[in-house]
């Protein structure tokens, strides 16, 4: 599993769409010497930016050594045909949704949105609950302090540049616009994010991953909400406002979802389509 990988930066505005730019031009562009000067940034960020292309999924790594390159994937191509510079929620949401569903390369993400159920803590606190849970599952002692600049990271990502006299603004994330943590006096919120109306691609993706990855095109209503790698657990979201989404997916002229009513379950039926061919297809 990773950890603080990042070289302490959360991802900022305008960072993954330059960098997909450039392996776009070169794939072998961010395994040479001076790509740090190609492409105007530090030298541990361009190591930052090559970790979250990988943590989003937005292109792999292949080859060994001097061979090795980016590989297109099918999300990273609809980012730089859509939404390059992640200006639009459902951009957002698309990554927020990769990074927190991947326990090995963001595995601090994956514990706090999946794992973790306070709705308020400090940063102590999530340290407290998430060093003994790693360690357990380690071959190796991780290091107080990485696990303690995941945290840190993680925060700063999703509440970085909301606040206008805060003097991060400069270097804004984009996944603010996510509204899923605030912080206040020390203490960090898990907050339900306003979805704004029509952005239900990032749904879509998210029941058609699960639904491939499992081999599992029925789901019940109660793992949408409550399961890891879900929408309940990813996006701190209500029954209620799932099954709102839901409802709107239920008429779509193309994935239309189905919903029955099994041994007094709800059960969702979802379009068995591979969601690499769903964003292929899709545009924002």
């Amino acid at each position: 599993m990773g950890y603080n990988q990042h070289q302490s930066f959360f991802l900022r505005e305008r960072w993954l769409g330059k960098g997909l730019r450039e392996i776009k031009n070169d794939p072998n562009f961010f395994f040479q010497s001076d790509a740090f000067e190609k492409i105007g940034l530090g030298k541990n960020m361009v190591q930052s930016l090559r970790y979250w292309i990988d943590a989003t999924g937005a292109a792999k790594v292949k080859g060994t050594g001097k061979n090795r390159y980016h590989e297109f994937q099918s999300i990273g191509d609809w980012v730089l045909r859509n939404d390059p510079a992640i200006k639009h929620f459902e951009t957002a949401a698309l990554l927020h949704y990769t990074i927190v569903s991947n326990i090995h390369n963001s595995t601090t993400w994956y514990w706090f949105f999946n794992l973790f159920s306070e709705s308020m803590s400090t940063r102590e606190d999530i340290f407290v609950e998430l060093d003994p849970w790693v360690q357990e599952r380690e071959t190796r002692v991780i290091a107080e302090n990485s696990i303690k600049r995941d945290i840190d990271c993680l925060i700063r990502m999703y509440t970085a540049g909301r606040n206008f006299k805060d003097p991060e603004e400069v270097n804004a994330s984009p996944f603010n616009k996510l509204a899923l943590l605030k912080e206040i006096n020390g203490t960090v919120y898990k907050v339900e994010p306003s979805i704004p109306d029509g952005s239900l691609l990032f749904v879509q993706y998210i029941l058609l991953a699960y639904g491939f990855e499992h081999k599992q095109y029925e789901v019940s209503l109660e793992d949408i909400v409550h399961k890891e790698g879900l929408l309940g657990k990813s996006f701190n979201l209500s029954r209620s406002t799932i099954v709102g989404l839901l409802m709107k997916l239920l008429d779509d002229p193309d994935y239309p979802l189905q919903f029955t009513r099994t041994n007094n379950l709800d059960m969702v039926k979802i379009p068995e389509i591979d969601p690499e061919e769903f964003l292929r297809n899709s545009s924002e």
